[in-house]
């Protein structure tokens, strides 16, 4: 089965990175189509982003006119996306998209709705800080506890999703919260999730990172906030399907 990749990426200063990121994913061997969301960019992003759409070199193009945050950006690419499966792309270089196709491979053979690309399933990577590090384990040691998954790598950016089911689910976070939201949200719809190892070079503050301790602690409220305040209208997957059923997605309680 050939699936057709949205990738989204979401994009807030990045001129430094962002003409070669688009090439690279540009050079991938899969169908694809390229959406990119500027973040109210100040620093020439947006029109390097122009540039791009008129040469052709990515396939949709939308600037917020404020600084809304990454979960923001991600949620209007989502909502632009027309391939069969979406998945986020950071424009920093932090993760190669030459792994995508790899991880497409359990969705394309029917096992899964949602693969996880996780750093730290033995993939290589760079050595870089030891609390984030830290972080990472215990914000999704925290998350699966909720969610009831035995994921490794909760706040990957790599997610790759069906679509139909991503423009389903209801997500509301505007910054870093997105990840812990996703992934509660996908536990709610009792999607089939796999994880794949990826491999991972992380930037240093110096190289423009701009995820700090603040958000990681804000991280902790919303995986507490996403897993025991669900929206009511949260679509959930059924466990058990008859033949008559017209689509796997219905509303809880209907």
């Amino acid at each position: 089965m050939s699936l057709t990749v949205s990738v989204l990426i979401p994009v807030y200063n990045e001129r430094q990175t962002l003409e070669f990121l688009i090439d690279q994913v540009r050079s991938v061997p899969m169908q694809k189509e390229i959406i990119c969301v500027n973040d109210a960019s100040t620093d020439g992003s947006a029109e390097i982003l122009d540039r791009l759409l008129q040469e052709g070199r990515i396939d949709r193009l939308h600037h917020q006119p404020i600084n809304r945050g990454k979960g923001a950006a991600i949620r209007e690419a989502i909502r632009m996306a027309s391939g069969d499966v979406v998945v986020v792309q950071d424009a920093d270089l932090e993760y190669d998209p030459t792994e995508i196709p790899t991880l497409l491979e359990p969705i394309a053979s029917g096992r899964a709705d949602a693969v996880f690309g996780s750093r730290f399933l033995g993939g290589p990577h760079r050595v870089l800080y030891f609390w984030h590090s830290v972080g990472n384990s215990l914000l999704t040691l925290v998350s699966n506890m909720f969610t009831d998954l035995n994921l490794t790598d909760m706040e990957t950016c790599y997610k790759v999703i069906r679509t139909p089911l991503a423009q389903k689910l209801i997500l509301t976070s505007d910054r870093f919260g997105f990840e812990p939201e996703v992934t509660a949200r996908l536990a709610q719809a009792k999607a089939r999730i796999w994880e794949l190892p990826i491999s991972y070079s992380g930037r240093t503050y110096e190289e423009g990172k701009k995820i700090g301790w603040k958000d990681g602690v804000a991280a902790f409220w919303h995986i507490l906030q996403y897993n025991i305040f669900p929206p009511k209208n949260v679509r959930v997957r059924r466990r058990h399907r008859s033949p008559h059923d017209e689509g796997p997605w219905d509303r809880a309680g209907e």
